[in-house]
């Protein structure tokens, strides 16, 4: 059962056939409506149809509706009514579907690494403050920096733990790290392992190119389910991920410009989630993403109740509509309606605004982009039924679907290689040289050399007196950066002051013998002035206490 032609793809049917153009549905969608009005069966035509014409799908399957799309549908009454209604014969038809699930229960595991999410995403995942958020941001950089490995959540404990024991002098590198926003993040990571985060962060991590196979033997595109019955009950895990995924295809896949048909499609059902709470600069990434990722070849489609969970700098990016029945019974829907009436190219024979509150089940308003991409004339719209069954599958014809799956065996079993927990363990037990964090505006620049005095073994009598007022005299083993910027400055002291006694003393001795070893004008030249010889003694004094009052006694 297909109405579909050459490049486009069979929507429904108002007083003329409304089609989906591929050419242009990487301009991405939106499908909304109020609950109980459709949005499921629309979601899962529009999947069927970029299946056949060889897109790979992916999926967020909220209800577990979707999954009824691996078996041949079924000619209910409803639908065989439907059909005629919109000129369609129905033939039912099955489709190459990969479960997928971020707790591995009805599906295979979906994993990414600490490091691929990002601090940006997990401080969003955390609800982290901007201060936590910075403090994260420092953590990631000294793991980057000394080649620790973030891949799970103990990794990242581990590398939180190792930058509040070294705060103190991690802080003249990095800025302040308050050990009170380390506990803060490490009791929000124990909020996301008991949600089940553990499951999802680690390896071996998803492979995009396992989201876009093509079926050898129908041609037709794999629709991706990833079922998020029991992720809804983490949303902000289940917009991390989403996020994580939009980000990964815009940073992996080339550009592509305007394809014939798009590389790969998403649904993102309840899209709400993406938006709720999201800080500013997070809104500013999915915008970009959106609006860039396009020229990839990937179509992006929102599915939500309500247009106004959309922002409006996305909205204004999703070209194809369709929009199913919305109640107007408070204030805010009544906003909604009229929002929704105003985002489509007007039609002189229907009152829009109107005509949302009186649509039937399976009846949508839709507005696809046709020509040189212009949106054309909304329509009231009779939307195709699938040809897959429609409802979800058993659990036992689920088990069977992952067991022939093409990617059985890749992601089932955790990998666990070593990584900064490892790492830091070992350095902790004195196996491996811990590295210090460059010094501020130095880069990797190296401390500074030994001086003839210390690789003698000491600076002598008066480095040791001065050494003791920085806290320690002569130093033994590793030092920190700031000590060895003390002991740098502790030198240059003590030869200004070293310069300043000799001269005393020589200049001294020269004047009382009558000395005339040299000839007059050299021993002018080369003699400290008396205002020189009185700044070096001031130096002196102020470091060693050696007041006047104190020579005189």
């Amino acid at each position: 059962m297909s109405a579909d032609i050459d490049g486009k793809i069979f929507v429904g049917k108002s007083e003329k056939p409304e089609y989906l153009t591929l050419k242009l549905a990487n301009r991405h969608g939106l499908a909304t409506g109020a609950t109980g009005t459709g949005k499921t069966v629309t979601l899962q035509t529009l999947a069927e149809g970029f299946s056949r014409a060889g897109v790979p799908v992916f999926a967020a399957d909220i209800k577990g509706d979707l999954s009824g799309v691996a078996m041949p549908g079924e000619g209910q009454d409803w639908i065989l009514k439907r059909c005629a209604e919109v000129g369609l014969d129905y033939v039912p038809d099955e489709f190459p579907v990969i479960f997928w699930d971020l707790f591995g229960e009805q599906g295979h595991p979906v994993r990414a690494t600490i490091s691929e999410m990002g601090p940006l995403l997990l401080a969003r995942l955390m609800n982290l403050n901007e201060v936590q958020e910075g403090v994260l941001n420092v953590v990631f950089r000294i793991a980057d920096e000394q080649g620790l490995l973030l891949l799970d959540l103990k990794d990242l404990r581990a590398m939180l733990a190792f930058v509040a024991e070294n705060a103190a002098r991690l802080t003249t590198t990095y800025g302040n790290v308050s050990t009170a926003s380390i506990g803060a993040i490490q009791r929000a990571l124990l909020v996301l392992e008991n949600q089940g985060a553990d499951k999802f962060f680690g390896e071996p991590a998803l492979a995009i190119s396992d989201l876009m196979r093509i079926d050898p033997r129908s041609g037709y595109g794999t629709i991706n389910i990833l079922a998020a019955d029991k992720l809804m009950g983490s949303p902000q895990l289940y917009a991390s991920f989403l996020l994580w995924l939009l980000s990964e295809l815009f940073e992996e896949l080339p550009e592509l410009g305007d394809p014939d048909k798009p590389r790969i499609v998403f649904f993102f059902d309840e899209a709400h989630l993406l938006f709720d709470d999201a800080p500013k600069a997070l809104l500013q990434k999915i915008e970009q993403v959106v609006r860039l990722i396009r020229s990839k070849g990937v179509g992006v489609y929102f599915v939500t109740q309500n247009p106004l969970d959309v922002p409006e700098s996305v909205l204004a990016q999703l070209g194809n509509r369709v929009q199913h029945a919305l109640r107007a019974f408070t204030p805010r829907d009544q906003k909604a309606v009229k929002a929704a009436a105003d985002t489509f190219r007007p039609n002189p024979r229907l009152n829009t605004a109107q005509v949302i509150t009186e649509l039937g089940k399976g009846e949508a308003l839709v507005s696809m982009l046709e020509g040189n991409g212009t949106p054309s004339i909304v329509e009231r719209t009779l939307i195709a039924p699938p040809a897959g069954r429609v409802g979800p599958i058993t659990p036992e014809l689920r088990k069977v679907a992952i067991a022939n799956s093409p990617v059985r065996g890749r992601y089932d079993e955790t990998l666990d290689r070593e990584s900064a927990y490892e790492m830091l363990a070992k350095r902790a037990a004195g196996d491996a040289p811990e590295e210090a964090p460059p010094a501020p505006g130095r880069g990797d620049t190296a401390a500074p050399a030994p001086t003839q005095a210390d690789a003698a073994g000491g600076g002598g009598w008066i480095s040791d007196v001065l050494g003791g007022l920085f806290g320690g005299g002569r130093t033994r083993g590793r030092m920190t950066i700031g000590e060895q910027v003390a002991r740098q400055v502790t030198r240059e002291v003590v030869n200004q002051a070293t310069k300043a006694i000799l001269r005393n003393v020589l200049g001294g001795r020269a004047r009382a013998t009558g000395a005339v070893s040299a000839p007059r004008a050299t021993r002018a030249s080369s003699a400290p002035s008396a205002g020189q010889s009185d700044d070096f003694a001031q130096i002196f004094n102020d470091f060693t206490g050696n007041t006047p009052t104190n020579r005189r006694k």
